[in-house]
């Protein structure tokens, strides 16, 4: 598996990423120390997590996900220098009073208070990459369309919170520093402003995409590549239903898996997976795989691997049957006539999932 450099940090990757936010709700902790087992057994030496997790978001899980890796480190010494570990601070609460207090903003403090927390839970002196999880500001995310400058309140500032970054890289406790869920111009904003003031510059944006999430290359693209920061592409399998397990019965059909993320949390489908265009479109690129003898999973994951956008494509899984069938997809190419039929599809029916 391929190594990548993220952006102009001293990070380099593997091309696969293991994302852990079903640790502590989907999957427990003895299966969740499986897969990491398998995962740096099989070259995925990149894990990304979140104070946040597990998801769907509940006060009961807030935090567990890295509980769960930090155990998972001090039981296995040694294997924390082999490793990137990247974590994420939340953005203001969106509804949820259990992170700071529901409290609509994201402060400097609040960065360096986080950070402190997630050192804590996964027993390490230092995170490797670390992430601010969504924006302050009232940008299009998590579904949203539009942008409207109506919705603006007064917020702590990109150049603060990059300050807050700076102290947390100068005192050792953080190696590189990357956003989520970004637009191009808050990518642009963070870079400019990073350089004027002699503040790291952010390395990574992990944001949606997949077959049916190519909002990226609406512009995100071109930032990212003229600035020399790096893609994290995430959900490349669209919560599932580009794997296929929905095509018979739908997501709400009596032979739908129940112990799947769109099936058993309902509040998901609040977002961008639930929307019949987001199914009928993940319906269509599941029959194009299965056209070209390839399973659907093939088809999606092959597809990020394979974008020039991408620097590391995050797979999450319940299982470590799931990771060897994400990982063994790695390698694989799509003809040019493949790749032009996704092409006609998305001209077709754009991108739903964004």
């Amino acid at each position: 598996m391929k190594t990548v450099q993220l952006g102009h940090s001293g990070l380099h990757v593997p091309a696969i990423c293991l994302g852990t936010m079903t640790f502590g709700e989907q999957v427990d902790e003895a299966t969740a120390h499986t897969i990491l087992d398998r995962a740096v057994e099989r070259g995925i030496t990149f894990m990304d997590t979140a104070e946040m997790y597990s998801v769907p978001p509940r006060a009961e899980t807030f935090n567990a996900t890295e509980k769960i890796m930090g155990n998972w480190l001090v039981a296995r010494p040694g294997m924390r220098h082999k490793l990137v570990i990247a974590t994420k601070v939340a953005g203001p609460s969106r509804g949820m009073p259990w992170i700071r207090g529901g409290k609509g903003d994201l402060s400097g403090e609040d960065i360096i208070a986080a950070c402190d927390g997630s050192l804590q839970r996964l027993k390490t002196d230092v995170i490797d990459l670390y992430q601010i999880h969504w924006p302050s500001r009232s940008v299009p995310m998590f579904g949203g369309m539009y942008f409207n400058p109506e919705h603006d309140k007064p917020v702590t500032s990109i150049h603060a919170q990059l300050e807050a970054l700076g102290k947390l890289v100068q005192a050792g406790k953080v190696r590189a520093v990357g956003l989520s869920n970004e637009t191009p111009y808050g990518v642009h904003e963070f870079v400019r402003l990073a350089e004027q003031h002699g503040l790291p510059r952010i390395a990574a944006v992990q944001n949606i995409y997949s077959l049916v999430s190519r909002g990226v290359e609406n512009g995100l693209d071109e930032t990212m590549h003229r600035l020399g920061v790096s893609l994290l592409a995430y959900s490349p399998l669209a919560f599932g239903l580009l794997t296929g397990k929905y095509d018979v019965s739908g997501i709400d059909g009596p032979d739908a898996p129940q112990q799947a993320r769109i099936a058993k949390f309902k509040s998901v489908r609040l977002q961008r997976w639930g929307r019949k265009e987001t199914v009928a479109a993940a319906l269509r690129y599941n029959a194009l795989a299965r056209d070209h003898g390839m399973t659907p999973t093939q088809l999606a994951l092959a597809f990020c691997y394979t974008k020039w956008q991408v620097a590391s494509t995050i797979i999450g899984v319940t299982s470590v049957a799931q990771l060897d069938e994400d990982v063994a997809t790695y390698g694989t190419t799509l003809s040019p006539e493949l790749l032009a039929a996704i092409d006609a599809i998305r001209l077709e029916i754009r991108d739903p999932a964004c």
